[in-house]
């Protein structure tokens, strides 16, 4: 019953078994090998951009923060909800690889373009003393595990591009959102307005590889010399290649995502039974919602394991609703759902 992260889970077999074919003999290093060429095809055909630029990194964390560090000069300030990985979780790394600031947009999970209207309006106004504006950075799915729609997307790139400014999508789960809305890689993307996209994939199967998808092919070589400055670009990037081929090969990275956002929706529709409080409606394959703390505490003596954000297992009142985050990935088994609900309801079997 481990719900901690879509990031614990297993690789593929279909991707081990790429590594493998691909740990024979010889290829070209630093991004020339064969298969790079196969997911650079299939990339811009699937984006249906086929002049876009595309580039392989090991994390989520660098493929936003060297595309940011492309999209924005050191004197800039980059646009982000309170709750952005690039401002929580990733240890300043956008603004040590680009040299700008953030500027926090007000709100709650996503991003509306009334206020970010107000964070642009708010900034580049104090000359040389003052950052200028910069590019603005969305994430879809949201880090409270909400969608943004593709109005609300389109509504944003209108507003940044207003201001003549670039937007950025952080996509380390994007192949959940697309399939949760239904849409194309395209429509999600540059068709609503976003000039550069981290495509996700290491949350979704993969052993530890993300894209990152850059619309405008001039700044192609801008991105090339940071992640070569940065330390991001792999001697053997074959083993980058293969996993993303594996993965972009017979709807992988869509199968899989089905599976996770599947998981997700049995998960959620057993808590709503047993009454559990939503603190945002599930979209995805995460859930944010409130248990009493001797639920909490049954569950966690049977072994499973889930963030609990900040909340205090020990405590005088058994009954108070403390918060949780429980995400679903691919490969979560039925059974293992199954249990943790019945847990909930105090149906499982004695010593489950």
């Amino acid at each position: 019953m481990f719900f901690a992260s879509d990031n614990s889970g297993p690789v593929h077999a279909e991707v081990l078994q790429a590594l493998a074919e691909a740990n024979q003999g010889y290829q070209m290093g630093y991004g020339a090998d064969e298969m790079m060429d196969e997911v650079r095809d299939r990339i811009r055909s699937l984006f249906e951009a086929p002049d876009a630029a595309v580039y392989l990194v090991i994390n989520g964390t660098s493929a936003n923060a060297l595309a940011l560090a492309t999209l924005a000069d050191p004197w800039d300030t980059v646009f982000c909800t309170p709750v952005s990985h690039i401002h929580r979780d990733e240890c300043n790394a956008p603004e040590f690889y680009s040299g700008a600031k953030l500027t926090l947009v007000a709100g709650d999970d996503k991003m509306s373009p009334e206020a970010l209207r107000t964070a642009i309006e708010g900034e580049g106004n104090r000359g040389v003393h003052g950052p200028q504006r910069g590019p603005v950075s969305i994430t879809q799915v949201s880090e409270c595990g909400t969608l943004y729609t593709l109005d609300e997307i389109r509504a944003l790139g209108v507003v940044a591009h207003g201001y003549d400014l670039p937007l950025h999508l952080d996509g380390a789960r994007f192949a959940n959102a697309l399939v949760a809305l239904g849409c194309t890689p395209a429509e999600m993307t540059w068709k609503a307005g976003v000039d550069v996209v981290s495509f996700g994939g290491t949350k979704n199967g993969l052993m530890g590889v993300e894209a990152v998808i850059l619309f405008d092919p001039t700044k192609a070589q801008e991105f090339e010399l940071r992640r070569k400055r940065g330390g991001h670009l792999l001697s053997k990037h074959r083993y980058l290649s293969a996993q993303m081929a594996a993965y972009l090969r017979d709807d992988l990275w869509l199968r899989s995502a089905r599976m996770a956002n599947d998981n997700c929706a049995h998960l959620a529709e057993g808590l709503r039974t047993e009454g559990a409080v939503f603190l945002y409606e599930p979209q995805a394959n995460m859930i944010f919602a409130r248990l009493p703390r001797h639920l909490h505490r049954r569950l966690i003596d049977a072994g499973a394991v889930y963030h609990m954000e900040g909340e205090e297992l020990d405590g005088p009142d058994e009954n108070a609703l403390l918060s949780c985050r429980l995400v679903c990935d691919w490969s979560m088994q039925e059974a293992e759902i199954t249990r943790f609900l019945a847990l909930i309801s105090n149906t499982a079997p004695a010593g489950a």
